[in-house]
């Protein structure tokens, strides 16, 4: 049984495959209608969602299956203090796949580790957001053809966005080289350059407005300030505004230029854009919907791939506690501590959940 909890655990090749697969059933949507007859996917959001809970329940009614599941928490269980453990092996019972939405980092691992059918991270926390980066390196490609050799500048709220870390992680598996573009206090978290200088032997050029590499950009993707996961000492007034994409900005971009963004969008997106035939985000978010659609096929075993080993994980017990407040093992206390090590140019540890550095 697989598993999506991050892209680690997909190849390469199996994420070209998901990305055909997805293609076929774009474009072909009757051969693929009803290989989910009978089938359920539980929905467990436990945060706020509209592109990413819809677009999989769309996806699965396409598909020809069933929904069930939550959109808000404060009407389940968990308000009695049921564990998301014991959530997993109960739902385990009522649907045949999960996904999973929470605002603590790590949660999707939990769920995928008591459960007993696959699960999909729809988001957990600040940490990642692993369908987004398979839908955002599928708009690429549409457009594009490729990711390698690709400028990609992210802007925004680094630190604090999941679609960006993720989106990160998968451009530097794909060949594309990174520009950060973020204003002071919300760069890329260390976990994240970590693992792209490690792993992907990327170090992302740094700077803090568009104006300095815009003209150098084949993709531009923007995140909104994540306000509702910015800690007390981060002054909300005077970081919210503090970068914005219009069109005096674009003047200067690449004609073949392609705009992207994981929406919602708040202020950092000018609304004067969404006529630029650059802009791609719209597309970006319609291509959600085949992306699940082959996601949940391929996991359930129903569209038959040629499932590849993803690399290996060296998960070990650990007995020092996370130093992430927002990570799960600080919340569901029966959990075990795990660490992860993986080896670039230095042995690295992190935690296995959520993915923070060893101190």
């Amino acid at each position: 049984m697989r598993h999506l909890v991050t892209l680690d655990d997909l190849s390469n090749y199996e994420i070209e495959q998901i990305f055909r697969l997805a293609a076929g059933m774009q474009s072909q949507l009757d051969t693929w209608a009803g290989i989910c007859r009978s089938k359920l996917l539980a929905t467990l959001f436990y945060e706020p969602s509209t592109r990413t809970r819809l677009s999989f329940e769309s996806a699965m009614e396409r598909l020809n299956g069933g929904t069930l599941g939550f959109a808000d928490p404060g009407a389940t269980s968990t308000t009695k203090g049921e564990t998301l453990a014991d959530t997993a092996r109960m739902v385990t019972n009522y649907a045949d796949i999960i996904v999973v939405r929470h605002n603590l980092a790590g949660s999707a691992r939990v769920m995928a580790k008591y459960a007993n059918i696959p699960v999909i991270n729809g988001g957990d926390g600040s940490h990642t957001h692993p369908t987004q980066a398979l839908t955002d390196l599928y708009t690429i490609i549409r457009r594009k053809e490729k990711v390698e050799g690709l400028s990609v500048g992210i802007c925004g709220d680094l630190r604090y966005g999941r679609a960006a870390h993720s989106f990160a992680l998968s451009v530097a598996r794909f060949g594309g080289k990174l520009v950060h573009i973020a204003p002071e206090g919300l760069q890329m978290p260390p976990w994240v350059l970590t693992r792209l200088d490690q792993i992907h032997g990327q170090k992302p050029i740094e700077v803090e407005t568009f104006q300095e590499v815009i003209d150098t950009l084949d993709v531009i993707y923007v995140n909104r300030l994540q306000e509702e996961r910015l800690p007390p000492t981060v002054d909300i007034q005077e970081v919210r505004g503090s970068y914005l994409l219009n069109s005096a900005v674009m003047k200067n971009a690449k004609p073949d230029s392609m705009i992207m963004h994981p929406l919602p969008r708040v202020n950092e997106l000018s609304y004067e854009l969404d006529d630029d035939p650059r802009a791609a985000y719209f597309e970006q978010s319609a291509n959600a919907v085949p992306i699940r659609m082959a996601l949940i096929s391929s996991l359930m075993g129903l569209e038959q791939l040629i499932l590849t080993q993803p690399p290996q994980r060296v998960i070990s017990k650990s007995v020092d506690q996370c130093q992430n407040t927002n990570c799960i093992t600080n919340h569901e206390t029966y959990l075990d501590l795990e660490r992860e090590t993986f080896n670039g140019t230095a042995k690295v540890n992190v935690c296995a959940y959520c993915g923070t550095l060893d101190e």
